[in-house]
């Protein structure tokens, strides 16, 4: 029997060194692994959030939200309110059930306002933007999502707040308030208890942001890893202003 060459010693060397650290690598866990709890362990009651919803909502200006605080659903309870329970059919077609009607909403601790074309016909609903009206005032944390500010800015509550809402929809939504202080460059703005965002993409980015103020930065990371979301952190952070002929 022949010795074998040192082509094939060395072969087998690095394919035997090769099984080894592969072996290695898989008996431990990745240090890059999202952990599957939160990095702050849940106290006190649950916050209520509640959604409104309308005829001709931007689903993601709903959805993008709230998948980031569902992720959170062992401290926020989340409802959905319209003019009145049952399915309230979006811009996009799909519907999206109201838990309750404006009349029977519970307390809430944050709402949420998004936008969608269905704004353009809501600012002429008494009814609709009387109720809205109330629940502002009356709810500690007010958030709007794209044109929602245009709705919120029709109420007057707004009047002398800072606010942002899609660079698009830009001229519609400004004019529902001449005396808000719209701010032109912004992926979103806070003011107070009051906190708007750019058009539709950017309701997440301010969620997160809403999440970080409300349960820490790390709460807010460990959400967008587990959702797989790259949260832009940069309120300032707005190229869709110079697209739209708004400033640099």
């Amino acid at each position: 029997m022949t010795d074998k060459s040192p082509d094939t010693s060395r072969r087998t060397l690095l394919i035997g060194a090769t099984t080894a650290l592969s072996l290695t690598a898989l008996s431990k866990p990745s240090e890059a692994a999202v952990p599957t709890q939160p990095p702050v362990p849940p106290s006190g009651p649950k916050t209520t959030l509640g959604m409104v919803l309308f005829d001709g909502f931007e689903l993601l200006d709903v959805f993008g939200p709230l998948e980031m605080f569902g992720m959170l659903k062992d401290r926020v309870e989340i409802v959905m309110i319209a003019q009145k329970a049952g399915p309230v059919k979006s811009g996009a077609g799909p519907a999206a059930v109201a838990d309750v009607g404006f009349a029977d909403a519970p307390r809430l601790d944050i709402v949420m306002i998004p936008g969608g074309m269905g704004t353009r016909r809501e600012v002429d609903n008494p009814a609709f933007m009387a109720a809205i009206k109330d629940i502002a005032q009356a709810t500690p944390q007010v958030a709007t999502i794209c044109t929602g500010s245009g709705l919120l800015a029709r109420t007057g509550l707004i009047d002398g707040v800072k606010a942002t809402s899609n660079k698009m929809a830009w001229k519609w939504a400004t004019a529902q308030g001449a005396k808000v202080v719209w701010v032109p460059k912004a992926r979103w703005v806070e003011d107070g208890k009051y906190i708007s965002s750019s058009g539709i993409s950017a309701g997440t980015d301010m969620a997160l942001a809403l999440i970080a103020k409300l349960y820490g930065k790390d709460m807010a990371h460990w959400v967008a890893h587990r959702a797989e979301y790259r949260w832009n952190e940069d309120a300032t952070d707005d190229p869709f202003a110079a697209m739209n002929g708004l400033g640099a």
